[in-house]
């Protein structure tokens, strides 16, 4: 969006038109904001105004006091007001005057509540509606400025403040069940932020958000408001707190820089309804609720004042020193947005940091500048008018502030989560309730299924044995029945040769007869005996006759016989019939109990299946629950890895906005020191050409006494340490005296704990500047002690393994800065650093970081203690091999180890000193073909 452009009409003489000058205002540019808050550009609330993001500038005249009327003839009134105009002319002197238009013009009678209504009201709507703002007052001490801004009005309503009247419109328009108000009373005293809710809290750190540029004050007390007389007791609260003063201006002057923080917190979607009355369901992933968060900022700034003319002593004068100080910050700061300045000194003043965003910013800025009429304060009254037209000029982006409300969330998923358990928990118990009924029941079904188990067995046991029984009994009969069979079988055959006898003597008989008849008649004379053969005859068939009685008889027998069999057998049938008859109902009343079991069985699955159900139910709700759980979880893992990511992003920017103030500053220096550096450097190469010749005739003397090869190797090392860096010293020193100051306020305000912690980060920019700020603080002796104890030294020695090339090349430039302490190098030694170095040296081919492992390897060497475990871990045959590079620097490095090495070998062995110096000549032909090619 096209910045619009602000006029203003200042300096204009009496008997001229008023001339309308226009200025391009200022806009920062907002960074992207994160993906839980999304700060819209929309359009600001409806408005007359041309220029709504415009700071708007109110100018209040206070009345006279009694010792400026006592001196009204000495010093006439210097401004005359025109408020249907909202114009101020200011007076010179009587024939010289300047006028100045503003956006509201309040003479001496003007209500408090026009002033609100003018000044401060159309803020706090902008406030209500997701925008940012701030009210300012700004003026001479004793101008009325905490009288506009801070007045309670406790006995007297009509004369309370802008503070008290925005808190009352704020409370008033909002919902108490769906927004919150919130509020932090601060003073800036002495550069000092202490809380006036608190005034245990004291040196309170500002915190900036580096995406979305930010303030935050993250130890003040934040208190939320119920009401306007809770609110009326928190700021009587601050105020009985302020430093405040007696001086000839006022008997209650501030001496310091009062600060109320309103926060107003909205809900877009369902104002109406409370968190008891939210329906429980289950949140989709696009039913997070928005909420608009806003921020309203009232400061109350202490007046600037002259000590000649304040009558301030002592302890005052510091006060008063500071108090200017930061307002001559804000000044600046101002004029430096007004005029579009590429460098804003935002940084000077912890005042200018938290009005960061007034300014320039995203806010809705109006600035209350309160004067005198006397012209004994013409110079302060000038003063501040122009500091009023200057904040004019700028122009803010005003933009609202929408935020997933997941604090909301989390209330709303607990409460689901409470009420999802709650009814678990009555759904376990009437499961409990059903599932002891169901068991009582299906005891009751065990226990009558197993009395009629046990007497169906009875039964079939007696049945059993019954028919056991019977069957043992119709095996004798039919055994019996056989037998009779078998014998009435006997007796029919015995019978039908009776009956073939008695048919053969029958015929024979009658054959007999017949010979008989035939032979009567010569026989006839033999009459008696023939008589007597036929009585005995007779005789013989009445005994066959008999006989044959008796086999009648028996026959007779037989066929009774056989009616008894035919009996048995009837009886046998019947007998049979029923058995059988007995023997169905009995498998008819089993098949019953059967039938029954069956039954029974059915209904023990069907509650077994229910009771499964009922388990599948209970566990995809205990599923349920827990990915609830884990969901709770991950946007809580999450928020606290935003908080994380947010610390160490504000950690990074303050040292880049650090550095970057520090940039301009840095270059004008270079540039003046430029010029001087090319005399220095031909200056160097003259002592360089002369060190070359000083080497040659060294080593033509290389078997001289070892007092005199040990003084050469000396002036050789310190030669080349000396004169290789000391052109880089002159061109750097001022830069790294910057950074050191830098880095030493960065470890004030972190503290060592965290940024040894930042070595651990898995990021890794941050673990690359967390290690560059460990190396700079390492080459302070004072801080290497402590480095070593929070565990520095060993996170720096794992980062010797790191893939990251930059990462390996600062931790040993950090651990050549701790290898120059002899306690550290023993402990070096000990946790196997030298091997580590030398695996490095061998791996790498980087020059920068062979340089740096060289000078860590180069300071171990100076411990006379250690070369036995140097050697050993392959640091001496690290150091030969790092000098055949061929770089320079490289090279000066290998040669300052192999210096100190032979410095602390020669106190053993004389002969080694004019080897080592035979080594420190070879190194230096080396260099200087690298030089020559």
């Amino acid at each position: 969006m096209a910045s619009r452009s602000s006029s203003m009409s200042r300096g204009e003489k009496q008997g001229r038109g008023n001339a309308a000058q226009s200025s391009a205002p200022r806009r920062r540019p907002s960074p992207s904001p994160s993906p839980a808050r999304r700060n819209v550009a929309r359009p600001p609330p409806p408005s007359n105004d041309d220029d709504e993001g415009r700071v708007r500038v109110a100018v209040r005249v206070r009345p006279k006091n009694a010792e400026e009327l006592s001196s009204e003839a000495d010093f006439a009134d210097c401004i005359e007001l025109q408020p249907e105009l909202k114009r101020l002319i200011l007076k010179k002197n009587n024939w010289s005057s300047e006028s100045y238009k503003f956006d509201e013009v309040f003479v001496e009678a003007a209500s408090q509540k026009r002033v609100y209504d003018a000044v401060a009201k159309p803020v706090a709507e902008s406030v209500l509606n997701g925008y940012n703002g701030t009210v300012m007052a700004y003026g001479q001490t004793g101008s009325g400025k905490t009288y506009t801004l801070g007045r309670l009005g406790k006995h007297d309503p009509s004369e309370r403040g802008i503070m008290v009247r925005a808190l009352e419109d704020i409370l008033s328009s909002i919902s108490p069940s769906a927004d919150a108000v919130a509020i932090s009373y601060l003073q800036l005293y002495m550069e000092s932020i202490q809380d006036l809710l608190a005034p245990e809290k004291s040196n309170i750190q500002i915190v900036e958000d580096s995406k979305t540029a930010e303030v935050s004050l993250p130890g003040s007390t934040v208190i939320k408001v119920r009401d306007i007389h809770h609110a009326l007791q928190l700021l009587e609260i601050g105020e009985s707190n302020r430093h405040t003063a007696n001086t000839k201006y006022n008997t209650e002057s501030s001496r310091s820089h009062a600060i109320l923080l309103v926060y107003v917190q909205r809900s877009v979607k369902g104002k109406g309804e409370s968190e008891s009355s939210i329906n429980i369901k289950k949140v989709d992933d696009g039913d997070v609720p928005i909420v608009v968060r806003s921020k309203l900022l009232m400061v109350d700034l202490a007046g600037s004042e002259r000590i000649d003319k304040s009558g301030g002593d002592g302890h005052m004068i510091e006060e008063a020193k500071f108090i200017n100080l930061s307002l001559t910050s804000l000044g600046k700061c101002i004029n430096a947005i007004a005029e579009n300045s590429p460098h804003i000194p935002i940084r000077d003043s912890k005042l200018t940091r938290l009005l960061r965003d007034s300014f320039g910013g995203s806010a809705r800025t109006s600035l209350v500048i309160t004067i005198g009429p006397s012209g004994r304060h013409i110079g302060e009254t000038t003063s501040t008018i122009m500091f009023g037209q200057r904040a004019m000029k700028i122009e803010n982006v005003m933009k609202l502030r929408e935020e997933c409300d997941y604090e909301a969330l989390c209330r709303k998923l607990e409460l689901q989560l409470d009420f999802l358990t709650a009814e678990n928990e009555r759904e376990k118990r009437l499961r409990d309730v059903e599932m002891k009924e169901m068991q009582n029941k299906l005891k009751e079904y065990e226990q009558s299924l197993g009395e009629r188990g046990k007497s169906l067995a009875l039964i079939s046991e007696s049945s059993a044995r019954e028919k056991r029984t019977l069957e043992e009994e119709l095996g004798h009969i039919l055994s019996e029945l056989s037998v009779q069979k078998e014998r009435h079988g006997m007796m029919c055959k015995e019978v039908e040769s009776l009956q073939l006898s008695l048919r053969n003597m029958r015929v024979e008989l009658q054959v007999e007869l017949q010979n008989l008849a035939n032979e009567m008649s010569p026989m006839y004379n033999h009459k008696h005996n023939c008589y007597e053969l036929h009585n005995e005859f007779v005789n013989e068939r009445h005994l066959e006759l008999g006989t044959m009685k008796r086999e009648v008889h028996e026959e007779e027998q037989l066929e009774l016989l056989r009616l008894e069999i035919t009996a048995c057998h009837e009886t046998f049938a019947d007998a049979r019939n029923m058995y059988e008859t007995k023997i169905s109902d009995l498998l008819r009343q089993l098949e019953d109990e059967n039938t029954k079991y069956k039954i029974l069985e059915k209904e023990f699955i069907f509650m077994k299946h229910l009771t499964d159900q009922e388990s599948s139910r209970k566990i995809q709700e205990q599923t349920e629950l827990d990915e609830t759980r884990k969901s709770l979880k991950e946007l809580r893992m999450l928020y606290e890895r935003t908080l994380r990511d947010i610390q160490l992003l504000k950690l990074e920017n303050e040292g880049s906005l650090v550095s970057q103030a520090n940039l301009s500053e840095q270059k004008e220096m270079l540039q003046k020191k430029l010029s001087a550096s090319v005399l220095e450097r031909e200056h160097l190469q003259e002592e360089l050409a002369k060190l070359k010749n000083s080497m040659l005739i060294g080593s033509s003397n290389c078997e001289v006494t070892r007092s005199h090869g040990k003084e050469n190797t000396d002036q050789f090392a310190w030669g080349i340490e000396n004169h290789s860096g000391k052109f880089r010293s002159y061109q750097s020193r001022d830069t790294i005296s910057i950074q050191r100051a830098t880095i030493t306020k960065i470890f004030e305000e972190v503290g060592l704990q965290k940024i040894v912690a930042l070595l651990r980060s898995e990021d890794l920019d941050v673990q690359i500047h967390a290690a560059k700020v460990v190396a700079n603080l390492a080459s302070e002796d004072a801080n290497q002690e402590k480095i070593v104890n929070e565990g520095g030294l060993d996170v720096l020695l794992l980062l010797l393994d790191s893939q990251n090339e930059t990462i390996r090349r600062v931790a040993s430039g950090a651990i050549a800065n701790l290898a120059m302490n002899e306690n550290n190098q023993a402990l070096i030694m000990c946790k196997g650093g030298a091997r580590l170095l030398s695996n490095m040296a061998s791996k790498t081919d980087d020059s920068q970081t062979q340089r740096m492992v060289a000078g860590a390897i180069a300071n171990l060497c100076g411990n006379e203690k250690l070369h036995a475990k140097l050697k050993e871990d392959g640091g001496i045959k690290a150091l030969l091999e790092m000098a055949r590079s061929g770089h320079k620097d490289v090279i000066a490095q290998v040669a300052r180890g192999f210096a100190n090495f032979a410095k602390c070998e020669s106190r053993g062995a004389q002969h080694q000193s004019g080897v080592m110096l035979n080594l420190h000549f070879a190194i230096w032909l080396n260099m200087k073909k690298m030089q020559n090619l």
